[in-house]
């Protein structure tokens, strides 16, 4: 028996926002992440709305671009005092993932975090609160998933907290939250989208209805990613409908090792954190070669390049054509093709702000803790210690994969 989970509710296009005003209860803990969330009015246009349903709201700001488990502890514990009905998430990915947390620990006071990080063992929500996502970026698909990022700092690991309870009740994709989004912030997020759906497609659990929205949004992300990034606003309108598509992909379907990858590079290194959007960027084309050797998964790559209508004779051309289109849509939003590349804040570099030496003494720990994360079991390739650490070598310096 296999299951597809969505929220119960997805709003979406114009005025989407405004479905805040039918949701009923007493009391909205409003997430919300730096200010600018303010800055575009939207915090206070969802506070409006909530107002005017009749909510009494109380707001925790300020979760940061990788949320800690302190930040989840402690926004669960402002949660407690103020015992609300409905969770209203409003930001990244990030922010969403935070609310995520604070949810369980809300609901779950003694729970703790290396409990929840095993996958599918959450205990049963919604005894307290429901949930609501408004996604700010068009990438993380948060807003539709069972999923939620959370970095431990004390040891450098990011850790997904995988678990259909924590799907949320309520998606509000609305197109007028995302443009104000800068073109970086733009092209890694749509990155990620593009990588939640092609590993979502060449899944070992995927299914007709993960591929049925994994391959469109595939579609939607080449048609409207790049004229995004330059500033289309109709084409942002349709990215943050991709982005949600690839969520629901993903969230069923699980995804794979670039995902494994970017969880355990993230925060591994003291010169700079490297963004998820665009490890997965630097990542898919090197997993992608890699996973090829496997046939089966070969066959999967090469029906999204069919699908793309990128040419080839060979099933072999056709998964080396897919791979020059994701470098394509690197080089096109100036996203760096390794870490040997990465400058200061994701940015194309002559210099990379991670240290070779530091990559190369890290390299077996990253590794292991890369095989030991969520996203890998589902990877359609069952990757080796060895073959992980080549892989990090690839996404490094560039190379190829020949193994």
């Amino acid at each position: 028996m296999e299951r597809f989970t969505i929220p119960r509710d997805v709003y979406h296009g114009e005025k989407a926002l405004e479905a805040l005003k039918q949701l009923k209860g007493s009391k909205a803990f409003v997430v919300s992440g730096n200010k600018a969330m303010k800055e575009n009015r939207t915090l206070k246009m969802v506070i409006t709305y909530l107002k005017e349903s009749g909510f009494e709201t109380s707001q925790f700001e300020g979760v940061e671009p990788n949320p800690s488990v302190e930040t989840a502890i402690k926004g669960s514990k402002k949660m407690l005092e103020f015992e609300p009905d409905w969770i209203i998430a409003v930001g990244g990915g990030s922010t969403i993932d935070a609310a995520k947390a604070m949810w369980a620990f809300y609901e779950y006071p003694d729970a703790k975090f290396e409990d929840l990080c095993v996958p599918f063992s959450f205990p049963t929500l919604r005894t307290k609160a429901k949930f609501c996502a408004v996604p700010s970026t068009s990438g993380t698909g948060s807003e539709v998933t069972a999923f939620s990022i959370i970095s431990d700092y004390s040891s450098g690991i990011k850790y997904p907290l995988a678990d259909f309870n924590i799907t949320p009740d309520v998606a509000i994709v609305d197109a007028s939250v995302v443009e104000s989004m800068p073109p970086r912030l733009v092209a890694f997020t749509g990155m990620d989208a593009l990588t939640h759906a092609v590993e979502a497609y060449v899944s070992t659990i995927y299914s007709d209805y993960t591929d049925a929205v994994a391959l469109y949004a595939i579609g939607m992300i080449d048609k409207y990613l790049v004229k995004s990034y330059n500033g289309c606003m109709e084409a942002r309108a349709k990215m943050h409908d991709a982005s949600c598509l690839a969520g629901m992909a993903f969230s069923n379907a699980l995804l794979g090792i670039v995902h494994s990858l970017a969880h355990k590079t993230g925060i591994a290194y003291s010169g700079s954190q490297i963004i998820h959007g665009c490890a997965n960027a630097m990542y898919l084309p090197k997993v992608t070669k890699y996973n090829s050797k496997i046939p089966a998964a070969a066959e999967r790559y090469a029906e999204i390049a069919d699908y793309l209508k990128l040419g080839g004779t060979t099933t072999e051309e056709k998964v080396e054509n897919l791979i020059e289109w994701f470098r394509g849509l690197n080089d096109q939003m100036n996203i760096p093709q390794a870490i040997c590349y990465y400058g200061e804040g994701g940015a194309v570099s002559d210099k990379s702000v991670i240290c070779e030496k530091e990559f190369i003494e890290k390299l077996s720990t990253v590794a292991e803790n890369a095989i030991g994360d969520a996203c890998t079991g589902s990877n359609p390739r069952n990757p080796s210690q060895e073959e992980i650490e080549q892989l990090l070598k690839a996404c490094y310096y560039d190379a190829d994969i020949d193994f």
